[in-house]
């Protein structure tokens, strides 16, 4: 285990490089929500998921459903990193003729499943692909990231309820409370109130952990498998702009156009995590 868990840390860190890279070469975006679901990428991608970069649409693969498709810098960050794309793709990053829009589009980007953007309909269309999969009899199991100001959409829970009533254990939903969306905090848009309680009174088979911990996150999800009964929610208790200190801490991190400030800290950030990530090789 500890083998696949630093395999699951060097990934985390070359996603987080990639993903500022990528945007520091667009010059602006959604940096913070990008950032706080690394962790959960570097996991999912660095061993949980069955794929095949060289067969992305291989039929006994797990699928992967961006919801809040707002992050899809740092899921392009993944995918190249697995080999479906190389690297230097990412620089066409919301550019004419790009492959890799502002949200993730299935039929642009090889190794997306599903083009999302609009929130809450990432998440229902999870649970449509969890659906056919059990109808159809097969074990693929279906991840899909959703943020917490997602959650105010109305459209998300009525598809967790279908979910749950249809007893789809092969749907893990991760939810990226990093207690930020576009408008300011969650609790003073909407307050989401208890998502473990909520998600519990729904039928699901939850639990919450810290978003920055790939221990966690890895041990949370086979859990989730291993219970094989209810639909999974695993709460991620993240920051938005997670990992690059001076981001974190700025306040309006959702979507960025640096200052000369920003930019010096970004770069900063760039540096120090290609220190670590020249040490390291992904496999």
């Amino acid at each position: 285990m500890r083998n696949i868990l630093k395999k699951m840390e060097t990934l985390r860190d070359q996603i987080r490089l990639l993903t500022l890279k990528e945007l520091h070469h667009l010059g602006f975006g959604h940096y913070g929500g990008s950032l706080s679901i690394v962790e959960a990428l570097a996991v999912l991608y660095g061993g949980v998921m069955k794929i095949d970069s060289k067969n992305p649409k291989w039929e006994e693969r797990d699928y992967f459903i961006l919801s809040k498709g707002h992050g899809g810098p740092s899921l392009y960050a993944t995918l190249a990193l697995k080999g479906f794309f190389p690297e230097a793709v990412l620089y066409t990053l919301n550019q004419n003729g790009t492959k890799l829009p502002s949200h993730p589009d299935r039929n642009l980007t090889p190794g997306v499943d599903m083009t999302t953007g609009s929130l809450g309909q990432g998440i229902s269309a999870a649970v449509g692909v969890a659906l056919s999969h059990k109808l159809s009899d097969r074990q693929n199991n279906t991840y899909c990231i959703v943020g917490d100001g997602e959650l105010n959409e109305g459209q998300a829970w009525e598809a967790f309820q279908f979910a749950a009533h249809h007893r789809l254990h092969h749907l893990f939903v991760l939810v990226d409370d990093n207690k930020k969306q576009l408008d300011g905090p969650t609790k003073e848009i909407i307050d989401p109130l208890d998502f473990i309680a909520k998600f519990t009174a729904f039928g699901f088979y939850t639990l919450s952990v810290d978003g920055s911990s790939i221990s966690e996150i890895y041990e949370a999800i086979e859990k989730g498998k291993a219970q094989g009964e209810k639909p999974v929610a695993i709460i991620l208790d993240t920051v938005k702009g997670q990992g690059v200190t001076y981001l974190e801490k700025k306040a309006d991190n959702h979507h960025i156009r640096p200052t000369k400030e920003d930019e010096e800290a970004i770069l900063e950030a760039i540096y120090e995590l290609e220190k670590t990530c020249g040490k390291a090789v992904i496999e």
